[in-house]
């Protein structure tokens, strides 16, 4: 949709990251020491419990900032409710986003309501970051490693669960992996250096591969058994349990992607699986790689796994190895 609309008429030159490489969050620059980091996310219920449902949205919308190396301060809530829906439970959303919001530091100071069938929570965040020190998804350089902070397979957890075919234990490891911030991980990644980095959310972690290589005009191999996936996915692979954007997002990336020998189907839907709240998705030149691995075990992230390398090719170009 965005390549329909004519160029912009004004670019201000204190716009340091906009939406020209499909980047996670804005930057704009307000001195040569502060500049804002602006972003936007919401999205209908995805766990029947209210209070996780706010935590979940409230993760989600900071992550952005967290993937440009960004501090999170300030939001406005973004909601729509039916009339119909029950004020506990309006309340409910709202104050387990609150909740998110008071572990991560961030003050809501607002925010805008509407009347709708379909019930959406999110924010607007703003965050800081010093200019030049953002770490933009455009700096991936050919024998970087890739490195994955959380588990897949939330989408497919998470439509079982509306089906209700999912095992509790299973839906309660992908909620506490949603609802987990992204703050150590961009802590790690700032301590260290590395050169880029995006999140993991609706395109899946193939998606969001994709453009982050194509901004930084590269190319990626991965192994398909060094990516972590949370407990229980592949059975509801298997019983056909998949979000339609899962399925949306195999085909729009199909003319990227090269599988190798032994990738299945099932495979495919899987690192296509659309994601809530997924983990960062780092580039680090090898030099680097075992003290990120360290800094973010020292911060309790979920895992630091290395699952491919950057190479040169086609931008945007991803093998899948087995």
């Amino acid at each position: 949709m965005l390549s329909q609309l004519p160029p912009a008429s004004y670019r201000d030159p204190n716009v340091l990251v906009g939406f020209d490489s499909g980047d996670d969050a804005a930057i704009y620059r307000i001195s040569d020491e502060l500049a804002l980091v602006l972003t936007v996310d919401f999205f209908p219920p995805i766990v029947d419990d209210p209070f996780q449902y706010g935590e979940i949205a409230v993760a989600n919308a900071l992550s952005d900032v967290y993937a440009k190396g960004g501090r999170p301060v300030t939001a406005l809530n973004i909601a729509a409710f039916p009339r119909t829906m029950p004020s506990q439970i309006v309340a409910k959303v709202l104050e387990g986003g609150q909740s998110k919001a008071s572990e991560a530091e961030v003050s809501i100071v607002g925010g805008h309501t509407v009347d709708d069938a379909e019930p959406k929570y999110g924010l607007a965040v703003t965050g800081l970051i010093k200019p030049g020190e953002q770490v933009a998804n455009d700096g991936a350089r050919p024998g970087d490693v890739l490195v994955l902070t959380k588990a897949i397979g939330t989408g497919i957890i998470t439509t079982a669960g509306k089906a209700g075919v999912v095992d509790g234990d299973a839906l309660s490891a992908a909620v506490k992996s949603m609802a987990a911030l992204n703050r150590g991980a961009s802590e790690a990644m700032l301590e260290v250096g590395v050169t880029a980095a995006t999140d993991v959310t609706g395109f899946g972690l193939l998606g969001h591969l994709h453009t982050m290589l194509k901004a930084s005009g590269a190319a990626a191999t991965l192994t398909l058994g060094a990516i972590p996936v949370l407990e229980g996915v592949l059975p509801l692979l298997e019983q056909g349990v998949a979000p339609g954007g899962t399925h949306r997002n195999v085909e729009a990336l199909s003319q990227h992607l090269d599988w190798g020998a032994g990738v299945g189907e099932l495979d495919k839907l899987l690192l296509c699986d659309a994601q809530t709240s997924g983990g960062l998705l780092i580039s680090v030149s090898p030099e680097r790689l075992k003290e990120l691995q360290h800094a973010l075990s020292e911060r309790g992230c979920f895992f630091a796994a290395a699952i491919g390398v950057v190479e040169e090719g086609t931008p945007g170009a991803i093998t899948v190895a087995s």
